[in-house]
């Protein structure tokens, strides 16, 4: 069926971006394909007729064409690709107006899409939102270097007397007090714990010693009374330190929370002052030194940047300094009202259990409001014991 086909060149090039072959190549690599599909040889002579009227048209510079070099010229031998498919098309059954991307594109519109719309912009959202992470992280380090540089170089030129620093003095004085006043509220908190230890091993022993001499008052009948007195001594005493020790405790709880709550949120805020503070002189230099140079329009673009960083810095500031001056305030009259309280406690509770006045001891807790924990409340229970 196919011993007519000539024998030709079969070489092939590339002329201007586009295929070059021969016409016998062209006939090698369509007729077999078209064999498939057509069985009888009035289909195939058919179409090797509109072969060659589609041959002998013109080029579509719409679509992409293959050359032939050896059949008759340049422009005759111009075959479209999509005449070749509209063709095969034809001879499928398929109107030839119909191609191959209309074909796709009806097929797609009668399957159901979703799936396919999530799997192609899924990727790409994903891909936008990591890079939208990533400059907003390259951002944030950007700021934080420009302004750790800036507050460093401050730093160093108040160290070495060669910038100047914006100085609260009434502020700075209140701030030097406080760290004078906790410093020494530490060291009474210490002492205060130190007694409570000491007091403590000594009820202990009085415990102990009130155990030791009711025990002989029974084995010894000569000294039976002797003993009995003083087992109900310290027996006494210790009821009455147990008592101190509340009190005691009580006190040494109430300095914790003045000196390491109370205080310590105070420093905490007066940190941020300062680190307000040197950020503030910081920028304000920045500002001085562009407005001390020349007045250029590189110049004057910088120096708005920098005065709007001065006001966000110089508000920062400003709102610092009067959290500040508020919370020392609140902080003296809470201090003064909390030791007056503590220290009065403490001087009664003290004079009446060393001067064995044990009513007056019971009745300066209940002024004070001052629980005391029943023995053996400390340990843990059997429950807690498993």
């Amino acid at each position: 069926m196919f011993s007519s086909v000539p024998q030709t060149d079969t070489q092939f090039g590339f002329v201007d971006g586009t295929v070059v072959l021969s016409l016998s190549q062209c006939c090698i690599i369509v007729l077999p394909v078209i064999a498939v599909y057509w069985a009888d040889l009035t289909s195939l002579v058919s179409f090797v007729q509109d072969l060659q009227q589609v041959m002998v048209s013109g080029p579509n510079l719409n679509e992409t064409s293959i050359v032939s070099g050896g059949y008759g010229g340049t422009a005759e031998g111009i075959i479209p690709t999509s005449s070749i498919k509209d063709l095969r098309s034809k001879c499928r059954g398929i109107p030839p107006s119909q191609s191959a991307t209309t074909r796709i594109a009806s097929q797609a519109e009668q399957r159901p899409g979703p799936s396919m719309h999530h799997s192609n912009s899924n990727p790409s959202m994903t891909e936008e939102a990591t890079r939208g992470i990533a400059v907003e992280k390259f951002d944030t380090m950007k700021k934080w270097s420009i302004n750790t540089y800036k507050c460093t170089k401050q730093m160093f030129s108040e160290r070495f007397g060669r910038g100047s620093r914006t100085v609260d003095l009434e502020l700075e004085a209140q701030v030097d007090v406080l760290r004078e006043t906790k410093s020494k509220y530490e060291n009474i908190l210490r002492l205060a714990r130190d007694l409570t230890n000491h007091f403590y091993n000594m009820v202990q022993t009085q415990q102990a010693l009130g155990d030791t001499f009711a025990d002989l008052s029974q084995k010894s009948p000569e000294l039976q009374d002797e003993f009995g007195y003083n087992a109900e001594t310290q027996k006494l005493l210790c009821k009455n330190g147990e008592t101190l020790l509340g009190a005691i405790n009580f006190f040494v709880s109430s300095i914790n929370t003045l000196v390491h709550k109370t205080m310590e949120d105070t420093l905490m805020t007066i940190k941020m002052y300062e680190n307000a503070r040197l950020e503030f002189d910081a920028y304000r230099a920045d500002l001085e030194e562009l407005s001390a140079g020349p007045r250029d329009a590189n110049t004057m673009v910088r120096i708005e940047f920098a005065q709007q960083q001065y006001q966000v810095q110089r508000e920062k500031y400003e709102r610092l300094r009067s959290d500040v001056s508020i919370k020392l305030k609140f902080l003296e009259e809470n201090k003064v009202k909390v030791m007056h309280k503590q220290l009065l406690l403490f001087h009664n509770a003290i004079s009446a259990y060393f001067a064995g006045n044990q009513q007056q001891l019971e009745q300066t807790l209940r002024q004070f409001h001052v629980k005391l924990k029943p023995p053996g409340s400390d340990k843990p229970s059997w429950l807690e014991e498993q």
